[in-house]
Formats: C-alpha cells, sequence, structure tokens
C-alpha cells in the first residue's frame, strides 16, 4: 500500500494505491474506491541479488573457520558444522570407545563428541573457540 498527495487546480488529493493484480489498480481517492484500469501490466522489479559477506577472519588474518583436513584413519571427525566449547582430553591420553573427548556448539546445543574406539590421543587438530565445518578432523586417535 503506498499513499500520495497530489494538488490539482488548487485541489488537495490523497491517493492510496492499496494493490495492483493484473492491469487493475485499486485505489482510493479521499477515501473513496476506485478500479483504476491500466493500459499495460506492471512490471514489477526484480528482487536485487543478495550476496554472502565475507567469511571473518582472526586479528591476525587467518580464516576463524578451521578447513576440512585430509581424512586419517584414525580421526574423529565433526559431526556438523559448530565451534569447539571444550577439550577433555590432552595428546597422549587414553581413551575408550564411548569417552567424551571434546564439547561442541552446534545450533545453539552442546553435543558431547565421543571417541569411536579405544587408542592413545596422537593429535588434536582443534583448539577451544575454533569454528569447525562438517567432516573436519577434531582429533587423532591411535
Amino acid at each position: 500500500m503506498k499513499q500520495y498527495k497530489y494538488k490539482i487546480n488548487g485541489n488537495l488529493y490523497t491517493v492510496t494505491v492499496n494493490d495492483i493484480e493484473d492491469n487493475v489498480a485499486h485505489v482510493e481517492v479521499n477515501g473513496t474506491p476506485y478500479n483504476v484500469e491500466l493500459d499495460k501490466p506492471i512490471k514489477t522489479a526484480p528482487k536485487p541479488v543478495t550476496r554472502p559477506a565475507a567469511a571473518p577472519k582472526t586479528a591476525t588474518g587467518e580464516p576463524v573457520v578451521t578447513r576440512q583436513s585430509t581424512a586419517k584413519s584414525g580421526g574423529i571427525k565433526s559431526p556438523l558444522p559448530g565451534v569447539i566449547l571444550n577439550i577433555l582430553v590432552k595428546e597422549g591420553d587414553v581413551v575408550k570407545k564411548g569417552q567424551p573427548v571434546l564439547i561442541l556448539e552446534a545450533m545453539k546445543m552442546e553435543n558431547n563428541i565421543n571417541s569411536d574406539r579405544d587408542g592413545k590421543v596422537a593429535a588434536i587438530k582443534v583448539q577451544k573457540g575454533d569454528s569447525v565445518l562438517e567432516g573436519t578432523d577434531l582429533i587423532i586417535i591411535e
């Protein structure tokens, strides 16, 4: 709905364009409704194209999001994108299958990421506060 004010020959007119269907505009002039037939249907303007924002960077200029690494056979991978809240193990720790190794925040929920096998933590590929993508290696277990 758009409203316009016109002054024609000294007379003030308030025109409200309510909606347009095909080539008929539903308008009100000083409160009196009219159906105005247009000569040609109005072409609607295309919606502007929105582009995604640039990826955020740290103070050193490095990307905030950790890229997916090449798969290693002993890697515990992120099941979904999120942020590392806490790392519950250290390199060299012995872990059992099903033991929580880190906490991942995804979709505003804390998710325990558990070890999928018995073994020793060989490497921790992420740090607390890192953003990770789905499939990113988080912890390597030998």
